[in-house]
């Protein structure tokens, strides 16, 4: 395989997309699995005092927003390596 006339700049595009996927689905993954966990622990708090749910549902709503806030910036990190690459231009310099 001749190394020297691979276009370069199609690998990048193309590696970029591959990791961009495996990133969005760790990405989605890991906070489902977090909101998951912090659920289950609020459900099994209200079970155990009733009297303190609405407590345990003000904190249960933010920790929530926060993971689903982790969810978003990865998302909005993706689509910028995928949209608007800022590193695509000094790679294809480095390998011309």
């Amino acid at each position: 395989m001749d190394w020297v006339n691979l276009p370069w700049d199609k690998v990048f595009v193309v590696v970029t997309v591959l990791v961009s996927g495996i990133g969005i689905v760790v990405g989605v993954i890991v906070p489902a699995i977090g909101q998951a966990v912090v659920a289950g622990k609020a459900m099994n708090a209200i079970a155990r005092q009733p009297e303190a749910g609405d407590a345990v549902n003000r904190a249960l709503i933010l920790s929530l927003a926060m993971l689903e806030s982790l969810a978003i910036y990865i998302l909005a990190v993706i689509l910028i390596l995928l949209f608007a690459n800022p590193l695509r231009q000094y790679i294809v310099q480095l390998i011309e």
